[in-house]
C-alpha cells in the first residue's frame, strides 16, 4: 500500500512540483517554443476562413469546441502512449535489463507532464511584466505606455501614469486567476489534458472573445466558454488573495478587515463586464484600498466600464511590491492545496 502511494505521488504530484519549479526558474523565455503560439495559429486559421458570411456565431462555436477538444484529445494521447512507445524504442536500441521495467516509461511521463504544466503556468512572467511596467513609467510616461501595451488589450496611447499603473495591477489580478489558479484548478479536475484544454480556452478568449464589430458574433461562444471555465477559479483567486493578505499582512487586532474585504468583493465584483474578472480585481482593489476600472478604448472602440472601488488615490511602487508578494503567496497556496487534495483523494 505504501509503495503504491509513493508511486502515485511520483506520477501525479511530482510533475506538478517540477512544472511549478520550471516556471519559477525560467518564466516564459523567448527562445523556447511555446504551444500557445501553435494555439494562436490554429485559431487564426479558422477565424480567417469562417468569420465571414452567414451563421458566424454557429461557426465560431463549432470552431471553438473543435480547438478545445483537439487540444484535450491530443494531449491525452501524448501522455498516455508516448512514454510507452519511447520505452519500447529504448528496449529495441539498448536492450532489456539495462534499467528496470517501467522506469523509462515513468520517467518520460513525469518529464513530459512537468513540461506541459510549466507551459500552462505564467506566474513568473506575469510578475516580471508588471514590475517592468512600474519601472518603465517611473522613467517616462511614454515608456510606461509601451510597456503596459505588452500585457493589456486596450489602447494605451493616451493613458496617464496613474492609468498605466492601474492597468498593470488589474492585469496582475486577472491573470493570477487565468495564468496560475485556473490552470492548477483544471489540473486537479482533469489532469494535464484539462490544463492544456483550459489554456486553449484562454487563448481563444484573448484572441476572439471581444465585443468588437469583427468578433462580436464569431467570438461570442469562445467568450462564454471562457466564462464557464473561469467561474470557480476567479472566485477562488479572490478568496485566496484575501486569505493571503489577512494571514500575512493584517494585525491580529484588525478583526473586521476580513469581513470588510469579503463585503467589498461581494459588492464590486459585479462592476465588471466579465462575470469573472471582477472577482480577483475587486479583491486586489480592496486590499490596496484603491480604484480600478473605468472607461477604455479596445481596438479603436470606446467601452464604458464601472469603477471597482471608490478611492482614486495614486498608486505607488509599494503597491506593486505588495501585490507581487500577495500573488506569489496566493500561487504557492494554490499549489499546496492542489498537492494536498491529490494526496488525500488517493
Amino acid at each position: 500500500m505504501e509503495h503504491t502511494f509513493i508511486i502515485y505521488l511520483l506520477v501525479n504530484v511530482l510533475p506538478l512540483l517540477l512544472g511549478v519549479a520550471l516556471d519559477c526558474l525560467l518564466g516564459d523565455p523567448s527562445w523556447l517554443p511555446h504551444p500557445v503560439v501553435g494555439f494562436g495559429k490554429l485559431i487564426s486559421f479558422g477565424e480567417k476562413r469562417l468569420n465571414k458570411g452567414r451563421h458566424r456565431m454557429a461557426k465560431g462555436a463549432v470552431w471553438a469546441l473543435f480547438c478545445i477538444l483537439f487540444v484535450f484529445v491530443t494531449t491525452y494521447i501524448a501522455i498516455a502512449f508516448l512514454p510507452q512507445w519511447l520505452e519500447r524504442l529504448w528496449v529495441l536500441v539498448v536492450g532489456e535489463g539495462v534499467v528496470p521495467t517501467g522506469v523509462v516509461q515513468s520517467s518520460v511521463f513525469v518529464l513530459l507532464t512537468a513540461v506541459l504544466v510549466f507551459y500552462c503556468l505564467a506566474g513568473k512572467t506575469l510578475c516580471k511584466e508588471v514590475r517592468d511596467v512600474f519601472i518603465a513609467v517611473d522613467e517616462s510616461l511614454e515608456k510606461g505606455r509601451r510597456q503596459v501595451a505588452r500585457i493589456v488589450g486596450r489602447d494605451t496611447s493616451e493613458l496617464s501614469g496613474q492609468e498605466v499603473r492601474t492597468a498593470a495591477l488589474e492585469t496582475l489580478a486577472e491573470n493570477l486567476s487565468d495564468g496560475v489558479v485556473a490552470p492548477l484548478f483544471w489540473f486537479l479536475l482533469l489532469g494535464v489534458p484539462g490544463m492544456m484544454a483550459y489554456k486553449m480556452v484562454n487563448t481563444l478568449d484573448s484572441m476572439i472573445g471581444y465585443r468588437t464589430e469583427r468578433y462580436r458574433e464569431f467570438g461570442c461562444w469562445a467568450a462564454r466558454i471562457d466564462d464557464v471555465f473561469n467561474y470557480v477559479p476567479a472566485r477562488l483567486t479572490a478568496v485566496i488573495l484575501i486569505f493571503s493578505y489577512t494571514c500575512f499582512y493584517t494585525d491580529r487586532g484588525e478583526k473586521g478587515r476580513l469581513r470588510h474585504l469579503l463585503n467589498f468583493v461581494a459588492y464590486y465584483s459585479r462592476c465588471h463586464a466579465s462575470p469573472n474578472s471582477g472577482w480577483p480585481e475587486s479583491a486586489l482593489a480592496g486590499i490596496l484600498d484603491c480604484r480600478f476600472g473605468g472607461p477604455h478604448y479596445y481596438f479603436g472602440e470606446y467601452f464604458y466600464k464601472p469603477y471597482i472601488g471608490d478611492n482614486p488615490r495614486l498608486l505607488t511602487t509599494d503597491d506593486m511590491r505588495l501585490s507581487l508578494r500577495l500573488s506569489l503567496i496566493a500561487g504557492l497556496m494554490m499549489v499546496t492545496l492542489v498537492g494536498l487534495i491529490l494526496a488525500i483523494v488517493h
